[in-house]
Formats: C-alpha cells, sequence, structure tokens
C-alpha cells in the first residue's frame, strides 16, 4: 500500500436501483410514483425562460420554501430544502450526529444511514427489528448519540402508530430524533404535530415519491426554527446554491397543486390494496405496507430465482442480498396496467413452475 493510501476516506457505498437502460420496462424497483407530476408543474415549465439562469439561484430557495410552509401549516423558518432527501439527511448527519455515543437505527432499513454513519466517523447500532419487520420502541430507550428511522419503513413498509413514535421521542429528548417520512403520505400521519411538544425532533420528507418528482431531487426537513437555523449553517459552509432554479420554481408548483398530490396518491393506495389481494392469492406473504411498495416472499419459490426471471422479462423489482432478507422481493406499486402484466407474469411462471394455480 502506497502510503498516501492510509490516509484515503473508504467507505461501502450505497447500492442504487438499477436505472434500466431500456425504455420498454415494467420498472417496479425504485419506488418512483408511476404518475407524472402536477400539470401545474409542466405549465411552469413552459412558462420558464433562460435569463435567470445565467445567474446564481436564490440560496434560500425563499419561493420552495414558502410553499412547502404553506402546504404543510409550519412558518417559513421551519422548513429546510436539499437536493433531495439523501442531502437533506446528509445534513443532518454531519449538523446533529457528532456525540462519542452511537445513534440508533433499524437493523433493516434504508440503508444509506451506515453509509453516511461510516462516511462520517459517526458511531452507530442497529437494532433488530421483530419477526414482522416492525421497530421495538424499548430498543430506543438507552442512552444513545441519536435516533434516526423511516415511517412508514423501507424496505419492509411497516408504519408505527404515533403513540410509538412519541414513545421514542419521549425517551430520547436529550438527542436529536430523526423521522425519515419518505413514504408517509401513502397511508400514515405524519408527525409534524409533534414539533411543538419536541423541540428536539427532525421531520424529513421528499418530492421524489408522492410529488412524482425523483428526477428534480427536491427535499426537505421541517423542525424547530433553531435546529433549521444550524442545518442552514452547514449548508452555507458547504455550498449556498444547493437548489438550481429549475428545481425550486417547479418545486413550488408541485407544493401548491394539492388537489393533483390527493389524487395520485389516492390511486397508488388503491392499486396497492388490490395488489395485497392478488399476490396473496398467488402465495405471497408480506407485512401489512402503508408505503408505496410491498415486500414479499412466496411460500415455494426463492426470491432470487423470482428477481431473475421478472427481469428476463423487463419486469424490474428490487432484491437486497443481505441477511434476514434475503428471500424477499421488494415490489414497487405501478399503474394498474404495470400491476396486471406483473400479476400476469407470475401466474404464468408460478403455474408452470410449480403447479401454483
Amino acid at each position: 500500500m502506497k502510503i498516501w493510501e492510509s490516509n484515503i476516506r473508504k467507505v461501502t457505498p450505497y447500492v442504487p436501483g438499477e436505472q434500466p437502460k431500456r425504455t420498454d420496462v415494467i420498472k417496479l424497483n425504485t419506488n418512483e410514483n408511476p404518475y407524472p407530476p402536477s400539470p401545474k408543474v409542466a405549465e411552469a415549465l413552459r412558462q420558464m425562460n433562460t435569463e435567470p439562469m445565467r445567474k446564481y439561484p436564490d440560496p434560500e430557495a425563499r419561493m420552495l420554501v414558502e410553499a412547502i410552509a404553506r402546504e404543510e401549516g409550519v412558518a417559513s423558518e421551519q422548513v429546510f430544502v436539499g437536493v433531495g432527501s439523501d442531502d437533506v439527511l446528509a445534513m443532518i448527519f454531519m449538523t446533529f450526529f457528532n456525540s462519542p455515543k452511537p445513534i440508533f437505527f433499524p437493523d433493516i432499513t434504508y440503508s444509506f444511514y451506515d453509509v453516511w454513519a461510516d462516511m462520517l466517523r459517526i458511531p452507530y447500532e442497529q437494532k433488530p427489528l421483530n419477526d414482522a419487520f416492525e421497530i421495538e420502541s424499548g430498543d430506543y430507550y438507552p442512552e444513545n448519540g441519536g435516533v434516526i428511522f423511516p415511517n412508514p419503513n423501507a424496505p419492509t413498509g411497516a408504519l408505527l402508530g404515533l403513540d410509538v413514535v412519541e414513545d421514542i421521542l419521549a425517551h430520547n429528548q436529550d438527542v436529536i430524533v430523526v423521522v425519515d417520512e419518505a413514504y408517509i403520505d401513502f397511508g400514515g400521519m405524519t408527525c409534524t404535530g409533534l414539533l411543538e411538544r419536541y423541540e428536539n425532533l427532525i421531520v424529513v420528507k421528499t418530492f421524489s415519491k408522492s410529488r412524482s418528482m425523483a428526477g428534480m431531487r427536491i427535499g426537505y426537513a421541517i423542525a424547530s426554527a433553531e435546529l433549521i437555523r444550524y442545518l442552514n449553517d452547514v449548508k452555507y459552509s458547504f455550498n449556498s446554491y444547493t437548489m438550481n432554479q429549475t428545481a425550486i420554481v417547479l418545486g413550488a408548483a408541485a407544493a401548491e397543486d394539492h388537489a393533483y398530490f390527493e389524487e395520485t396518491r389516492q390511486k397508488i393506495i388503491a392499486t396497492r390494496e388490490n395488489a395485497k389481494t392478488e399476490l396473496r392469492k398467488l402465495g405471497f406473504s408480506f407485512a401489512d405496507s402503508m408505503a408505496n411498495f410491498l415486500f414479499v416472499t412466496h411460500e415455494r419459490v426463492p426470491a432470487a430465482e423470482l428477481f431473475a426471471a421478472l427481469k428476463e422479462q423487463g419486469i424490474y423489482v428490487r432484491y437486497f442480498n443481505k441477511p434476514r432478507i434475503d428471500n424477499y422481493l421488494r415490489v414497487t406499486i405501478g399503474t394498474d396496467e404495470e400491476m396486471e402484466r406483473l400479476y400476469a407474469f407470475l401466474r404464468e411462471y408460478l403455474g408452470e413452475n410449480y403447479g401454483v394455480l
């Protein structure tokens, strides 16, 4: 090893879901929204001109921040925006998780958490989910340097009730608690109502799922004005201009169209509930999901085999070759038409190879 190599920061990187180059596929592997963004987004894009693009964007992204604040019913001083919720979460890790005590998060969860912790040299402990893939709140009572968990959880889809979230908060009032609500719009109740009682709470959300804007990379955090100031101090120490002008304008347009948000959200929920019925008929089992995906296993067919068979047919789902979940597939909820094609292939494949009717 060369001497300088000993000083390289080496981590095992996060592996995102595959983005196939083909267009003739059914893409159910990255939890994207199957519907287009709000028509107001398309209209705002048509009205944009290139003149503002020669200038730096507003470092405070006020147009976007204020639109989010109105939609969420909070003060604009309580909103922080970033380039996707990943950027927001990374800023939170850098800003708040600096204790010698370990931060806590689940063992089966969004796999960026341990990547950031390793990269930033943050000690951590992964608390095992129970056999139903649910968080046990008591695991988060011991002394720690911070807590973070998604609700609903990813990749399992399990939802914690607000009483459980508050129980975790009540036992962790001396550290920052982050609730990652990337999927909350598909069946749960946001915990932003707890912000008034818990000044150490940060709620993180994204436009990538329920707002159909994964390609724009827009995420945000809601917290007390004090915590948001700390986040902005760190952000401005790295790059004042994280949000580009197009994302600011189009994100604001999306946030202002609540009716369209509700329409597409309800479509996905209805399709998900139907998917639960159809997949159970085919021999799949899964914990109840309140996200825009199902985390499924089959009673007779290995997940790795099904993953390969589906991919060969141009149907992409997500397979995690990790302990405890290596016999599960995460299936994003697509349109009704896409899901029917999935069911049709599964009926044929399972019938021919395993005698499943």
